[in-house]
């Protein structure tokens, strides 16, 4: 098998794994009698230790200039770890092995976005035509995970977690590693990435509209449940979202363009505010789980945008951190905040209030895209055409 086809076997592979833990996690432990607040608490907790855990594996990867041993390491980890936390019912026991999983299975993502992009650079292949690979295994793994709990119960996914990672673990043994830039990697070409008034600007404009997303992927599924929705409604609504991705990571070398980035992200946030704004008239979780498939117009061109702006600013030697910095900032800082924040008003105000709060901070998000494109978006297409 090529290595691009093997990469994008990984790819449908590791997003289902993803699936079964962000999407799942939650519904997982509402199952087990968890109320909002606790999940809440579980799940930014776990964004702590994703801070940590992220740029710790990243900064090994970039040092030990490989990818594909690091993804080993925490393959079978992640897989042991997955099964442990999925066939535990008392809450102590849940909260280690979520850390546990947080700490191996997190650090995955943005190796593989590095992977990916690195990958399609030197085969000359399309980036979406890998990673619309990853969006059908979140999609495929959204709807089976739901009927797998609902049909076997849901102690039945700590089997089907653990058998996915070992899989994985098999097709990444023959997977094609990053080619080295051969450029030596310095603290000071970091410090002067990361202290560049216009990365800073980008990093919070991503922070901003990562908020309201992590609170829906949060308590989607929780809030789907208490309007009378079951965990195979919950699949179908995962689905709909990851499935709806597919066609826009497919065509990502048609539409995308260099030095427009800003001007996608902007428009997914506009999409984001009306899709969260319309979650909150709905009290059917039927219809609630229609709405999703508006994220076609949200998370893979938001992504994809903030994924290219990255590429073109990070220095080459710091490419796999500095994939790492808009993971953590996606994963993991707006995780805690929306885990935990967006757990107390569930907790306090329910479900309808949370998606009114997390609509207006992502119509803030659309705000600020808007002028970091009139501050700096004339700026960066006259550069591109003078390349």
């Amino acid at each position: 098998m090529s290595a691009p086809n093997l990469l994008r076997s990984f790819n449908f592979l590791y997003f289902s794994m993803l699936a079964m833990f962000v999407a799942f996690l939650p519904v997982y432990l509402d199952e087990q009698g968890l109320n909002p607040a606790q999940i809440g608490f579980i799940i930014g907790t776990g964004g702590f230790v994703t801070i940590i855990t992220q740029p710790l594996w990243g900064m090994i990867s970039d040092k030990t200039k490989t990818i594909r041993k690091m993804l080993l390491i925490l393959l079978l980890f992640s897989s042991l770890f997955g099964y442990l936390l999925y066939d535990s019912s008392s809450y102590l026991p849940l909260i280690a092995f979520a850390m546990l999983l947080y700490f191996f299975l997190m650090p995955i993502d943005p190796l593989t976005e590095s992977l990916n992009f690195s990958v399609s650079e030197r085969y000359k292949v399309s980036y979406g035509s890998i990673r619309t690979f990853g969006a059908s295994g979140y999609a495929v793994f959204s709807l089976v995970t739901g009927y797998v709990m609902s049909y076997f119960g849901a102690n039945s996914l700590a089997i089907l977690f653990a058998a996915i990672g070992l899989i994985s673990f098999f097709i990444s043994w023959n997977m094609p590693d990053a080619p080295v830039t051969g450029k030596p990697v310095t603290w000071s070409s970091l410090k002067q990435f990361l202290s560049n008034k216009e990365t800073l600007l980008f990093l919070l404009l991503v922070f901003i509209c990562s908020v309201p997303t992590r609170m829906n992927d949060t308590f989607l599924g929780v809030y789907i449940r208490e309007l009378g929705g079951s965990a195979e409604l919950v699949g179908q609504a995962w689905f709909l979202a990851a499935g709806s991705e597919i066609l826009v990571f497919a065509l990502s070398f048609w539409w995308m363009r260099k030095g427009k980035e800003l001007i996608y992200i902007s428009f997914a946030a506009a999409f984001y505010f009306i899709r969260f704004f319309a979650s909150v008239w709905i009290s059917d979780p039927q219809m609630l789980a229609y709405v999703q498939i508006l994220q076609v117009l949200t998370f893979p061109i938001f992504y994809s945008a903030a994924i290219q702006y990255l590429y073109r600013i990070v220095p080459a030697e710091w490419r796999a951190t500095g994939q790492t910095v808009l993971a953590l900032l996606f994963f993991g800082i707006s995780g805690i905040l929306a885990s935990y924040l967006g757990g107390a008003i569930y907790n306090t105000f329910g479900g309808q209030t949370l998606f009114l709060f997390i609509s207006a901070i992502s119509f803030i998000g659309m705000l600020f895209g808007l002028v970091l494109l009139r501050k700096y978006g004339n700026r960066m297409s006259d550069q591109e055409e003078a390349v």
